[in-house]
């Protein structure tokens, strides 16, 4: 797979979604392969953040204990992969969608690409910017799941299942990034 499939993904269920649906990955390989690596980024990203930053960053960020907090940040996002791949599969089920667990895990592991890479902001000690990178990898991650959901079912445009499926996978998906960042803040 290439570059220019990769970045059609989020505008496009004909671009790559094939492809990696012809790959057949499974379960363990996309935990291993994608979820694993990439959700090191944002605790690793975040601690050297809190490290370095410090106060600068924004009040209070500096003396918080940053191991403890990452280590449970890597280990709750390992297991929203899990929940989110089940509850993708539940909801289209739900929606009369035909939908694989492997294609339901396929889309838990690709839809929150730009969220993990979105902690890569974190490297410009400036609030603003993280905060508009944040909010631009929500927007790609939600028409990820929509393009994705779309081609993994082999929905038209325009398909209403589809849409409601979406929203209800995209707020479940939200409220449980919230609760990550919520817990962040917590500590």
């Amino acid at each position: 797979m290439n570059v220019s499939s990769l970045l059609k993904l989020p505008f496009s269920s004909n671009g790559g979604w094939g492809e990696l649906q012809r790959r057949q990955l499974s379960i363990p390989m996309l935990a291993w392969f994608i979820v694993v690596p990439m959700s090191l980024l944002p605790p690793v990203l975040l601690y050297y953040a809190g490290t370095h930053y410090g106060d600068e960053f924004i009040a209070g960020f500096g003396g918080k204990e940053w191991r403890f907090i990452t280590t449970i940040l890597f280990l709750a996002e390992l297991l929203t992969f899990f929940v989110m791949g089940w509850l993708i599969h539940a909801v289209a089920e739900s929606h009369k969608l035909e939908i694989s667990y492997n294609n339901a895990y396929l889309l838990a592991a690709i839809a929150p690409l730009p969220l993990w890479l979105s902690s890569l902001a974190l490297l410009v000690p400036a609030v603003a910017f993280s905060v508009i990178v944040v909010l631009a990898a929500t927007a790609l991650s939600c028409t990820l799941v929509y393009q994705g959901l779309r081609s993994v079912c082999g929905r038209t445009p325009d398909d209403v299942l589809t849409m409601s499926a979406t929203y209800t996978v995209m707020a479940a998906s939200l409220l449980a990034w919230s609760l990550l960042m919520a817990m962040v803040w917590a500590f």
